[in-house]
């Protein structure tokens, strides 16, 4: 018999965990006869930060078997006088933890302290028994929020429909997780001046990741859902306020797509009997700046849409996989900030174009809104609603649009309200330090529920009412390329705008317009961008309707 002291002997503490593992090995006797649920105990220690220090790096003072559930009294964890029940346990860890010990028994977790007969968490509850891991490895940063959802279970819901619990959800570790703001061992209740939530506190807690952290900014609500009426009643009511607008918006445009198709079909089948047979010229329906725009438009919209609706469905898995393939969370923050500066500047580019055109033509800003070929709505349009819903159940004619329909005054004014309201509230998420400076901190949670649910009715819109508008009509299906070559054929430019038509021909104005088609090869690279971007919008609003239908929460 050698002495523990000894390297050779069996009880050395580098040869402990094979002494043990002869009983309690996964298939060993002993294990066999184990009931709890923990399995491969042997071979958890061993991959723990306590076995690798042990048996990696030799350092012989870390914790063995026999420090936790001593050499010769080993008892079960549920006998009060074992090392390892809940009431000792504790005492156990001090043993090699003794300075965590003493903040954990100022804590309202430790028995001591607190008030209440329901379990509370210990040492093992938190950091496991033998799968302990180091703490500032990601996986188990991201566990421990759900280590702490097993006792908060309602507060950690309201936590992941926050901005800090999505990006927790797509793997980043960056963002405040439960320990950051609460502590890990000394949880203090918040009443208390030493908290770190506590009002003296509270602004230095937000500063270690908000380094311009301020007291109204400190009054975002961090665990707050929109579920809640009584404690969060504007969270609530702007959140049912975006979905009345979402389901009405929809609903009403989806009942108009359903009634325009039976009649574009039968345009689609006169059109066929016509023969249309395309002439030398075409109609140059937008200039270049407005097309180049355009592309501005879908690259930017579409990359807003991917890198946003990640973080929106951030607990679905497809969304998880998106934003690894952006290179993480921070990559598409990255991503969907640049979209957004490009949506800012192609705003204003058109601002500048429009008050370049009303000058070039020499007309008042009266003159200019109003005019025939204006955007904005006018009495026409009405007109032209009604005689298209008569048109649509049979009940007259289809009306001879002129340069812009109803519809496409709609999308023109929704991109604006889109940019005003998505691009408002982005801002108050990108810079929130700044802008709580004249605004109330939970006004951030505000700007959330608007972000997130304009920006999903932006892209439900787009990708379903508008891509049918413009692309998927039968008789423009599979694509109406005029916003990418500017051009259409003068007999369908007859047959869509007959109205613009007779005027450009009574002004004598369309052969000024007339143009040569743009060569084959680049037309072709054209439509090829325009089915990517097509293509895009499809897969995600696919994808979002799923998990409308099966992931939300």
């Amino acid at each position: 018999m050698k002495e523990h002291r000894d390297p050779k002997s069996s009880t050395y503490p580098t040869h402990v965990p094979d002494l043990c593992g002869q009983c309690h090995r996964e298939g060993s006797k002993q294990a066999v006869r184990f009931t709890v649920e923990q399995r491969q105990i042997l071979r958890n220690y061993v991959e723990s930060i306590h076995g690798k220090g042990l048996l990696q790096s030799g350092l012989v003072v870390t914790a063995m078997c026999t420090d936790c559930h001593t050499p010769h009294h080993e008892l079960p964890s549920k006998d009060p006088a074992s090392t390892v029940n809940r009431n000792n346990i504790a005492q156990t860890c001090a043993t090699c933890h003794h300075g965590i010990y003493e903040l954990f028994t100022q804590s309202i977790h430790f028995s001591g302290k607190a008030k209440t007969d329901k379990p509370l968490p210990l040492c093992h509850d938190c950091h496991s028994s033998h799968t302990i891991t180091r703490t500032d490895l990601e996986g188990f940063k991201l566990n421990i929020i759900n280590q702490c959802g097993r006792c908060h279970q309602d507060v950690t819901e309201g936590y992941f429909d926050t901005f800090h619990g999505k990006v927790a959800k797509l793997g980043y570790t960056g963002a405040a997780k439960c320990y950051d703001c609460h502590g890990a061992h000394e949880v203090l209740p918040t009443w208390d001046p030493k908290s770190k939530l506590s009002r003296q506190n509270i602004v230095q807690t937000c500063a270690q990741c908000h380094p311009g952290s301020h007291r109204r900014f400190a009054g975002y609500l961090t665990h707050a859902t929109h579920h809640d009426r009584k404690k969060y009643p504007a969270l609530f009511y702007s959140f049912w306020f975006m979905t009345i607008l979402l389901v009405g918006t929809l609903s009403f445009f989806g009942l108009h797509t359903i009634l325009w198709m039976p009649r574009s079909f039968q345009a689609m089948k006169e059109r066929r009997k016509l023969n249309l047979q395309h002439h030398k010229k075409e109609y140059l329906r937008f200039d270049t700046l407005s097309r180049r725009l355009h592309v501005l438009v879908i690259i930017s919209f579409i990359g807003l849409a991917l890198t946003g609706m990640t973080l929106k469905f951030s607990y679905l898995g497809w969304a998880q996989w998106l934003s690894h393939l952006f290179g993480g969370f921070e990559s598409a923050g990255y991503i969907h900030r640049v979209c957004a500066v490009i949506t800012f500047f192609y705003s204003f580019a058109h601002i500048i174009y429009l008050i370049l055109k009303k000058r070039k033509e020499g007309k008042t800003w009266k003159q200019f809104i109003v005019s025939a070929n204006s955007m904005l709505p006018n009495k026409t349009d009405v007109i032209e609603f009604w005689g298209t819903l008569k048109w649509f159940l049979g009940l007259g004619p289809r009306p001879a649009y002129g340069r812009w329909a109803y519809w496409e005054k709609f999308d023109y004014f929704a991109v604006f309200w889109g940019v005003a309201i998505i691009g408002t509230t982005g801002l108050i998420l990108w810079f929130p330090e700044t802008f709580t400076y004249v605004l109330p901190g939970w006004f951030i949670n505000v700007a959330t529920i608007i972000h997130s649910d304009e920006a999903l009715l932006a892209i439900a819109f787009i990708f379903t009412v508008h891509f049918f508008n413009t692309h998927f009509r039968p008789e423009k299906f599979p694509m109406d390329t005029v916003m990418f070559t500017g051009r259409v054929p003068l007999e369908e430019f007859k047959l869509d705008r007959p109205r613009e038509y007779e005027e450009l021909v009574q002004s004598g104005e369309l052969e000024k317009r007339l143009v040569d088609p743009l060569p084959p090869v680049v037309v072709k690279w054209m439509k090829f961008f325009g089915w990517l971007a097509l293509s895009l919008g499809l897969i995600l609003i696919i994808l979002i309707i799923w998990a409308q239908i099966f992931g939300y929460r």
